[in-house]
Order: structure tokens, then sequence, then C-alpha cells
């Protein structure tokens, strides 16, 4: 296994990962693994600005519209998945291509982390639930700053269910779950792998930012977000806490008009970029590709695939 090949392709939001990752498939003849935590979730495309059938281009794509938007699906699923995936596409002689922006899956799978699952305590996790419905997230989310302030900064407040996990970490095993975490990240890969994340001016980032949420509205999000409220999923499932969906249920919830939901949803997709750009400078090994110093995207893939001959001989 040490000399199989796999390449990454990621960056912020609206970098323009897509487009490009299937012309690369093509030029490698490779097959495309999405390492987007939202757009594995069925029912949801606008808002995950999720690949058509026809932008995909013949190209195979996994883990795209593969979930219930009611099923949990965290890093582990998904390391799993990629995994298997990974190896039926070598199987085949073909370049498996990992392509998205959630850093921690892709870094769960170029390291192959081990998730060890230390025993539960079901007393302590019941009394953080509950503490979760009485006082909220935010009140857990606290807490974890307090004993793995590491872990505080990385994981999301609104994501319960991490927090938990996190804090139930530290009270089983006396460390807190990001040491464990930098462990894993200091192992080698068991790939043969190119790391190319994608970047441009940051004003002209937040400017596509700004400019796919506006295009997002325009092709039925609020209709999008109304129709998976219809058939049951409530805003309180992991899913729906995404970006593009929470600000739309409070806008339907009439906690603020659409404008002003839409102007949320554009602040903090750029917070996310920026904080998808910072995770990837902690990253080893990363081949850093500034689209402002290409023509079009046939240059980048002339590129890359200089610099990824030794793995796709």
């Amino acid at each position: 296994m040490s000399n199989k090949p796999l390449i990454i392709l990621t960056g912020p939001t609206s970098v323009g990962k897509t487009s490009l990752s299937v012309s690369l498939a093509k030029a490698v003849d490779g097959e495309i693994i999405s390492a987007d935590s939202m757009q594995v979730y069925k029912f949801m495309d606008i808002g995950t600005a999720k690949i058509t059938n026809d932008e995909m281009g013949g190209i195979p794509h996994y883990l795209i519209s593969e979930i219930e938007p009611d099923e949990e699906f965290n890093v582990v699923k998904f390391q799993q998945y990629a995994k298997g995936y990974i190896n039926s596409i070598h199987e085949r002689n073909k370049i498996p291509i990992l392509v998205g922006g959630t850093g921690f899956y892709i870094q769960a799978v170029l390291y192959d982390i081990d998730f060890e699952e230390s025993e539960s305590d079901d007393a302590y996790r019941a009394e953080l639930e509950l503490l979760a419905k009485t006082k909220g997230s935010g009140y857990l989310h606290a807490l974890l700053k307090d004993t793995d302030p590491e872990s505080g900064a990385a994981i999301h407040p609104n994501n319960t269910k991490r927090i938990i996990r996190a804090l139930e970490y530290v009270r089983l095993t006396g460390k807190p779950i990001s040491a464990h975490n930098e462990e894993q990240r200091k192992k080698t890969s068991p790939y043969n792998y190119k790391y190319f994340v994608l970047n441009m001016d940051r004003k002209k980032l937040y400017d596509r930012i700004n400019n796919r949420v506006d295009i997002m509205i325009k092709n039925g999000l609020v209709k999008e977000v109304q129709s998976l409220l219809d058939m049951g999923y409530s805003k309180g499932m992991v899913s729906m806490q995404g970006l593009g969906y929470k600000e739309i249920i409070d806008y339907l919830e009439g906690n603020c008009t659409l404008d002003e939901a839409v102007e949320i949803l554009k602040r903090d997709t750029r917070h996310y970029a920026k904080r998808q750009i910072t995770w990837f400078k902690r990253e080893r090994n990363v081949i850093w590709i500034d689209k402002d110093n290409y023509a079009n995207d046939d240059e980048i893939i002339e590129y890359i695939i200089s610099i990824s001959k030794n793995i796709i001989k």
C-alpha cells in the first residue's frame, strides 16, 4: 500500500475546486471522492453547491448524495467510506482524487488517523446531553474550552456531538482528545500523495462567495430548505446546522428578514473560508496554487500533472 497514489485537491469554499477536479480526473484517468461534510447528504443540493450530473462529465464521484439528512455522518464514517472507495479505485488501476474543503476529513484519510474508541461513560454522557438541552451547546463549548482549549478552538460551538465526545474523552482517559489527534497527525501517510491547495486573492475570493450566495438564492435555496423541513428534517439535525440551511431556517421561522439571512450567510461563509485557509496552512507537505498566477484551468492542470508525474505514471 505504501506506493499507492492519491491526489488531493482542496482549498477554501468558492475557489473553483469542482470544475478543476473534473478536468484533472479526465487528464490522469482518475475518479473523485468528495471530502465535503455537507455534499454527502441527499436533497441538499443548492445550499452545498453540489456538483450536478452534467458537471461530472462522466467521471465517477463518490460520497455525493449518499446519506439521508437525518443519518449520523462524521469523520470516522467518512474515513471508512473513503478508504473503501480508494481501494476499489486502485483495484481498477485508476487514480483516486480526494476533492473538497473539509480539512479534518482529508487529514483522517491521508494519515489513516486512528480514532480510538475508548469506552463510553453512559452516565456522564447523559449528564452532558441534559446540559446541552437545558443550558445550550454554547455552555458545553465553554466547558470544553476550559478543559481542552485546542479542541474548543477546533470544534464549532453548534457541534454538540463532537463537544460531548471531546469532554467524555477527557473524563475517560485523563488527556485531551486534541493531544491524541496531534499524535495521529505526526504519522506518515500510507499513500504516495500530492496535496494541492487552491487559493486566490482574498478580496476576489470573498466576491466569489458573495456572488455564489446570490446565485443560491436565485436558484431556489429557500424552497430547498422549506422542502427539507416539510420532509420532517428539523433544524436540530447536524445536517441542517450547515451553512446555508440554519440561516434560511431562521428566516423561515420569522427571526430575521431574507436580506438579513443572506447577509449573515455571506459573512459566515467568508469566515469559514478564512478558517479553511488557516487549517491548510498548518498541514504538512502541501503545494499551494495561487489561481491568480494562471491564465486558465488548463495551465493549472498542466502544473499539477508536472508535479504528480511520479505517482500517475
